[in-house]
């Protein structure tokens, strides 16, 4: 496994940046681990946004608090709004963010359908307090 920084892997960036397209709202988020299939990437986090702004808002969640949190920074964007397609390439995790007819059209879960889909963990749940009686 290479490793994005000294205190966080490749896992962990794809899936702290799958809660921060979460944080925006972000569409049928998921991420697939094609580190077995390609050589380029070990993880792509792909997500849809419903319009240009919600595109920005997700795309901004994500690089503002990834520099501010982790001083990481993408080494690539490709695409742009207009597209409906963003690519933030952070070596080892592309993160796609697109709108929904784009994605449906490229299909990547289907062009990378042997790779395994790497499932976030449960949110811990704050106990319910039971009435005293």
């Amino acid at each position: 496994m290479r490793f994005i920084n000294n205190k966080m892997d490749s896992k962990k960036l794809a899936l702290l940046c799958r809660e921060l397209a979460d944080n925006r709202k972000a569409e049928d988020i998921v991420v697939l681990d094609v580190r077995k299939l390609s050589s380029v990437t070990d993880f792509f986090v792909v997500a849809s946004g419903s319009s240009e702004p919600h595109l920005r808002a997700i795309m901004d969640e994500i690089t503002d608090k990834l520099r501010a949190d982790h001083n990481l920074r993408p080494r690539a964007v490709d695409g742009t709004l207009h597209t409906a397609w963003v690519v933030l390439d952070f070596f080892d995790v592309i993160v796609h963010i697109m709108r929904t007819d784009m994605r449906e059209r490229y299909n990547l879960e289907g062009l990378w359908g042997d790779a395994p889909l790497v499932k976030p963990k449960p949110a811990k749940k704050a106990r319910a307090k039971t009435a005293a009686g």
